[in-house]
């Protein structure tokens, strides 16, 4: 289980949270550094779509769905579309209609389609239904992002003196978060627009500055305890994410990917042997927690996709091929990832594509 870590105020002198402009490329232009942040995890914006005449297959759709949710349309001239970290929340009553929530894609739906969909999951299918609708949510006023105690720097100061909108509106900007080691994190991008700003109780000329909610993106709340555990440092143990479900695991794996590209590794040389835990791989999000740990150690990151995959082998991830990697326990990989579909509902296993993968890249596996 993961522990609940309070916010911290403070780490080693320096600010948790720095607004950056990151239109300033040549100069990295810090806006300012604050110690807490609030309403950095909210609910996120969530398309709701309602299928009627909705036909299971298999287990009834109920609670969340899963991570990467796919509807396919009858029409093969058309694309799927992706329904990201979907929820079914009520089967209305005296319906045969269900009622999908989540993150579109950029994409979306067909423009003007309104036919048969059917849905999976990326590994099974979950049903039909005979036409979908789009439900527009009610507009509610996004919750500001507030900094508290925020050291502004000189170019903040300015545009707060001037108080005009333009001057108000920094552009594009991204919350760059470090962990109790002061070490690199993520960032979350964001169109930092002022709303309001005010003395700060934190410490004598520091602010509490709010932006436009409008223009962020939350971290969406069940990623909380996640982000909670990585503020305070990484895992000194690998595994730590194995007793999570598959929506954490896919948060964790998130947050190993981020700060892996905040950090510089040396590649060992050729003639490795990694050694693969594989007790915990019930999902893709555990395959690649493991095999990022095998090779980089806790915490560590290695492919977040067989195609990332494929790019870590190639070096610069803290690996040289060729190398000999020891997959114990490999029959529960085999058990749970050996039927995947694809996003347009095509058969294909997960476990013996990512075994072409590192073979393809100069890795002997040994499967235990």
């Amino acid at each position: 289980m993961i522990p609940a870590v309070r916010e911290d105020r403070g780490h080693h002198g320096h600010g948790r949270y720095r607004l950056t402009d990151t239109t300033d490329t040549e100069h990295g232009h810090v806006w300012g550094e604050c110690a807490a942040v609030d309403g950095l995890f909210e609910q996120s914006r969530r398309g709701t779509y309602e299928l009627f005449g909705w036909v299971p297959e298999g287990a009834e759709a109920r609670g969340w769905i899963g991570s990467r949710v796919w509807l396919v349309p009858d029409d093969e001239t058309l694309g799927p579309w992706l329904l990201e970290d979907a929820e079914s929340p009520v089967r209305l009553p005296g319906t045969d209609g269900l009622v999908l929530t989540g993150l579109d894609d950029y994409e979306g739906p067909p423009e003007g389609y309104r036919s048969r969909v059917r849905v999976h999951d990326g590994h099974r299918w979950l049903g039909s239904c005979r036409e979908f609708a789009r439900v527009l949510p009610p507009e509610r006023p996004a919750p500001p992002l507030v900094l508290r105690g925020l050291a502004p720097g000189e170019r903040l100061r300015a545009a707060l003196a001037k108080g005009t909108r333009r001057a108000l509106d920094l552009g594009q900007a991204a919350l760059e978060i470090r962990d109790g080691r002061g070490e690199p994190l993520t960032e979350c991008p964001l169109w930092a627009e002022i709303s309001a700003w005010r003395p700060s109780s934190h410490g004598a000329d520091l602010i509490d500055l709010e932006l436009d909610g409008e223009f962020c993106t939350p971290v969406p709340g069940h990623a909380r305890p996640v982000w909670e555990w990585w503020l305070a440092g990484p895992p000194d143990t690998a595994g730590a994410w194995a007793d999570l479900d598959t929506r954490r695991r896919g948060a964790w794996l998130d947050l190993v990917r981020d700060r892996a590209c905040r950090h510089t590794r040396r590649d060992r040389p050729a003639g490795q042997v990694y050694e693969l835990d594989g007790r915990h791989i019930t999902d893709e999000p555990g395959l690649y927690l493991a095999l990022g740990e095998a090779v980089n150690g806790p915490g560590g990151y290695f492919g977040g996709c067989l195609d990332a995959l494929a790019d870590c082998l190639r070096g610069t991830f803290g690996h040289t091929a060729p190398a000999t990697l020891l997959w114990r326990d490999a029959t529960t990989a085999r058990e749970h990832l050996s039927r995947a579909l694809t996003p347009d509902g095509r058969p294909y296993d997960l476990f013996a594509e990512a075994l072409d993968v590192l073979a393809g890249g100069g890795v002997h596996v040994t499967l235990a």
